[in-house]
């Protein structure tokens, strides 16, 4: 009797339990759905930052318009080709092949999509398996008998084998955001990789021309210094005829070691030059391609035209500008992914394993669980305000990126468009220069020969023959220069193929990474 009512007691006792845990499980429950509902409702969509961009340049001579031939003036993909050099275009295409830069970014391009590869795995299944075998012999005996009554030779022989399943339930979008964020990483690193190639073929363009005006610096160093030699081989005849005096020929002699100078310095950056120019080929110092020698500048007069009214809106075409609004998308993402991580986790796992004494007999006694875990992270309030906050401060640091990426190109648009002309004038201005340059040089010998000029005055006005020629060269590489930076700050890129798939076969070792250049 007395056990009877201990035992009805011990029951009324675990029913008041039940009835005081289960308000607080559904407490536990409403507070995880609430917090839910609360960082689900901080999500917001994204909307591209407010930028001030200019209806039309500052330094255009027409009204932005937006006709067809404006855009395939601008947006051709081989812009190079316009400037009529086949030379030049079998050294842009050659470098597009083989530079190490745009291999290396190539190679970047390929981690990126491996890791979209993963955080979209991630949404799926995981599996896991292993196995086991053992063997044991007894010490005492030489046999063992089975319970059946067969005989041994002592040995007790295991098998076992298992295989797991595990997958999270993504209830709050975290993995997906996850992916989404790896998804803009790689489109954004695929876009670095077309603005490395810009910057390759704009360095292919600017280090051949600046070798072909070396080349022309080069012959008319050569000229320069012929005539010092000459004008110090006549001021020593009338040296010794005692026509002029000794400064005079000291003079000379100081213009020749001048010219001399002169002639080392260009020679040195040629070879500069020439070292900057194969390294763009994946070459060693020296070994230039064929088509690199007698590098030769285009016709200055029939430089390509860009048609006047190009719009602004033609910047959305620039390569570094787009990997910044997408890894501007990126962040926004990762912001609901580190949202999403802090509300219920849910998981599920089934394994499916099996042990016998004999291998044939692995799968005859299966034994199949499945479990449910819930994971509440959201209770680690502080922590979670503090990695929220962080990553909203990372896209408002995103932000001023794309902000400031996207200004620099106005800048560079402009500075660009603002060269041209001026650039266009002092070319034109200093062959005005270097021909009247000439016309003094030649009107100062004759007074030197007359005896009507000094010797000083005809030394003088060969250096400024020489710089003033000197200077028309630079003025023509800047005119070039600048239209390869316009090109370039108004989005023209080169349309790179995809890259190849990786043959998994083979070892890929340096020399097979050397053969097989993204």
């Amino acid at each position: 009797m007395h056990t009877q009512k201990q035992k009805e007691g011990n029951e009324l006792q675990g029913n008041m339990e039940m009835m005081q845990t289960k308000p607080r499980r559904l407490s536990l429950l409403a507070c995880s759905v609430l917090s839910a509902a609360l960082l689900a409702a901080c999500s917001t969509p994204y909307q591209r930052p407010d930028v001030q961009i200019p209806t039309q340049w500052a330094h255009a001579n027409a009204p932005a318009r937006s006709d067809a031939q404006i855009m395939q003036d601008v947006l051709q993909d081989h812009w190079w080709t316009a400037f009529d050099d086949p030379r030049l275009n079998e050294l842009v295409e050659l470098a597009l092949a083989r530079n190490n830069d745009l291999t290396a970014a190539g190679w970047r391009l390929r981690n990126a999509r491996l890791a979209a590869g993963n955080a979209l795995g991630n949404r799926l299944p995981s599996f896991s398996g292993s196995g086991s075998a053992g063997a044991s012999r007894r010490l005492e005996g030489d046999a063992v008998t089975s319970p059946t009554g067969e005989t041994g030779n002592g040995w007790n022989r295991s098998y076992s084998a298992s295989l797991g399943a595990s997958w999270e339930l993504d209830l709050w979008g975290k993995l997906a955001s996850q992916s989404r964020a790896a998804q803009w990483e790689a489109a954004a690193t695929q876009q670095d990789r077309q603005a490395a190639a810009q910057t390759l073929v704009a360095s292919v363009l600017n280090t051949y021309w600046q070798l072909a005006v070396a080349e022309q610096k080069w012959l008319t160093q050569q000229d320069s210094l012929r005539r010092a030699e000459k004008t110090l081989e006549l001021a020593q005849v009338q040296y010794q005829a005692g026509a002029i005096s000794g400064l005079d020929l000291a003079q000379s002699r100081q213009a020749l070691a001048g010219q001399q100078s002169s002639a080392e310095q260009i020679a040195q950056q040629r070879t500069e030059l020439q070292n900057a120019l194969a390294i763009l080929f994946d070459a060693p110092p020296g070994q230039l391609p064929e088509a690199a020698r007698n590098p030769q500048l285009p016709d200055l007069g029939k430089l390509p035209r860009i048609a006047e009214g190009v719009p602004a809106d033609v910047l959305g075409r620039r390569p570094d500008l787009q990997a910044a609004e997408m890894r501007l998308r990126g962040t926004l993402a990762q912001t609901d992914a580190t949202r999403a991580s802090y509300l219920p986790g849910f998981s599920l796992t089934s394994g499916l394993g099996s042990s016998s004494s004999v291998l044939k007999n692995v799968l005859s006694n299966p034994s199949l669980s499945l479990g449910v875990g819930l994971a509440l992270p959201f209770l680690n309030i502080g922590e979670m305000q503090r990695n929220i906050a962080t990553s909203k401060n990372n896209y408002e640091l995103a932000v001023v990126n794309f902000r400031q990426t996207l200004y620099k190109a106005l800048v560079d648009a402009e500075n660009a468009l603002s060269n041209r002309q001026h650039l266009l004038r002092q070319w034109q201005l200093q062959q005005q220069a270097r021909d009247q340059a000439v016309r003094v040089e030649q009107l100062t010998e004759v007074r030197y020969r007359s005896g009507a000029a000094s010797l000083k005055q005809w030394l003088d006005a060969q250096e400024a023959r020489r710089s003033a020629e000197l200077a028309v060269r630079d003025a023509a590489l800047a005119r070039l220069q600048n239209h390869v930076a316009l090109y370039q700050a108004l989005g023209g890129s080169p349309v790179l193929p995809e890259l190849p798939a990786l043959d998994t076969n083979r070892n890929q070792s340096t020399s097979v990474i050397q053969s097989e250049k993204p």
